[in-house]
């Protein structure tokens, strides 16, 4: 097999997430650092071999226009971080299905043009090498996840879904990549330091340390047009299945405890941008059954977070299809994502677990964090 060191991603939804992944990868590539980065490289990846070569949107605003300009245009709040050349990618006009919510739609102004079918979408797919593409959609995009999920499963390429709609947790869609010889990671993108990693890491905690969670909650606000689409509650099932489960995982009768955990958007504060503020509370119980109560104020860029956590899964991706790995591994998707194919209780479990999967394929990462068992 070919192997080619460049990655060619394609991107659904050209938000705030990409274009904080855009600026990135400029960034690491111009300065070289690797400050901020979870593994710096993976199986000879570099974050500055990610190239972006398609980019989809509905928006007005965006499509038609060179991606270097439309990751700035509104409703996006990433400011100007890295001065970009033109990137020659034109961002085409996707499928709007769902993801408009009726009240967002003076924020994502969709634009009134021809909608692409799924087959012509598989054939620009291929006409542009895409080894993948990444699903950033606004929360409650039920269908529209779903068709393009299907069009990656027909190209036999890689489906990033860093939302939370269940597709790596589906049966059939497993099935349909593996079938396809394609790949499938999700669902929903876990921050690098974000409010679940966090609350996941104190659950454990007060577990490995003998004591037991009574009730507990993560509330969570922000200021950009994640927040706005997530004030409708009807967008949110999944989403708080997604972030809650998370959490109940750590537990030892996840079952048991989840009607005793909360955790999910609370509100949309439009000062706040891209700012999240996370309130976690947890009252436990501990020796002789004294009780431990724990609040916490997490302040986090919610899209650096999730860029630092998107671009390990990107360069896995590659990686993975390069050995010919299909259909949708949970030792691939457990550390990188809040709802994964089989939760995981612990994230140092989950990492474990990754990199004695890769040894066996034989694929190097740097740095580790943990040794082997």
């Amino acid at each position: 097999m070919v192997i080619n060191m460049a990655i060619h991603v394609g991107l659904i939804g050209i938000g705030n997430i990409a274009s904080m992944l855009v600026q990135a990868i400029e960034y690491y590539k111009r300065t070289g650092s690797t400050k901020g980065l979870i593994h710096h490289n993976i199986d000879g990846y570099k974050i500055s071999d990610i190239e972006i070569v398609y980019a989809i949107d509905i928006s007005k605003y965006k499509v038609g226009r060179d991606l270097s300009e439309a990751i700035f245009a509104p409703p996006n709040l990433v400011p100007r971080l890295v001065d970009l050349p033109e990137t020659g990618v034109i961002v085409r006009m996707g499928k709007i299905l769902d993801g408009v919510a009726s009240y967002m739609m003076e924020d994502f102004a969709p634009l009134n043009s021809n909608e692409p079918s799924k087959d012509l979408l598989v054939k620009e797919i291929r006409e542009n090498d895409l080894d993948m593409l990444i699903n950033l959609l606004p929360v409650g995009s039920f269908y529209a996840t779903r068709f393009y999920a299907k069009v990656a499963a027909e190209a036999g390429i890689s489906f990033i879904n860093c939302i939370p709609e269940f597709i790596a947790s589906n049966d059939i869609f497993k099935e349909i990549f593996y079938g396809k010889r394609a790949l499938l990671l999700g669902d929903d993108i876990k921050g690098q330091l974000g409010a679940t990693i966090v609350h996941r890491t104190l659950a454990s905690l007060i577990t490995w340390r003998g004591a037991s969670i009574i009730e507990s909650y993560q509330l969570n606000v922000g200021g950009n047009s994640d927040f706005k689409n997530m004030t409708d509650h009807s967008r949110l099932y999944s989403k708080h299945i997604s972030k809650t489960m998370a959490v109940a995982s750590t537990q030892p009768d996840p079952n048991k405890i989840l009607r005793k955990i909360y955790a999910g958007p609370s509100g949309y504060i439009p000062f706040l941008g891209n700012k999240k503020v996370a309130y976690i509370y947890i009252l436990a119980k501990a020796f002789m059954e004294m009780p431990v109560k724990i609040d916490l104020k997490l302040e986090v860029d919610d899209k650096a977070m999730a860029t630092a956590v998107l671009v390990d899964v990107i360069r896995l991706a590659k990686v993975l299809m390069e050995k010919e790995v299909y259909g949708c591994p949970p030792w691939a998707s457990a550390p990188y994502f809040k709802y994964p194919p089989l939760p995981i209780s612990s994230d140092v479990a989950a990492l474990h677990k990754l990199y004695e999967e890769l040894d066996r394929l034989g694929i190097s990462i740097s740095p580790r964090y943990i040794e082997p068992y």
